[in-house]
């Protein structure tokens, strides 16, 4: 009873539980940690702000981002999602070159 009328009033949370069985667990726990390392990068970004008073971006925000694109993006190659893959594909390129850009900065001694 309760699963028809969440068919039929939910279907998005219907599709999920009828999903969630057939993943296995390593790839919950794989998009997990993903998705808290992505989203702790903003903490991070915010608290190193706050120190400095100014809008800072530090390293630790790019590796975040890098380490939680990893992630997520073997979570959407594994669930075959073109979007996710996409979106994660391009962000990981995008943090990769920052992380560049700061290591070249670094060898430069500026």
């Amino acid at each position: 009873m309760l699963s028809a009328w969440i068919s039929s009033t939910h279907p998005i949370l219907a599709s999920f539980i009828e999903e969630a069985p057939k993943t296995p667990w390593i790839w919950w726990l794989i998009g997990g940690i993903g998705q808290v390392a992505f989203s702790s990068r903003f903490l991070v970004q915010w608290i190193v702000s706050e120190t400095a008073k100014k809008s800072v971006i530090p390293t630790a925000f790019w590796w975040l981002s890098l380490v939680g694109s990893s992630l997520l993006l073997s979570y959407a190659i594994y669930r075959q999602d073109p979007i996710f893959i996409i979106g994660q594909a391009t962000g990981f390129l995008v943090y990769t070159r920052n992380l560049a850009l700061i290591q070249k900065e670094k060898a430069a001694g500026t």
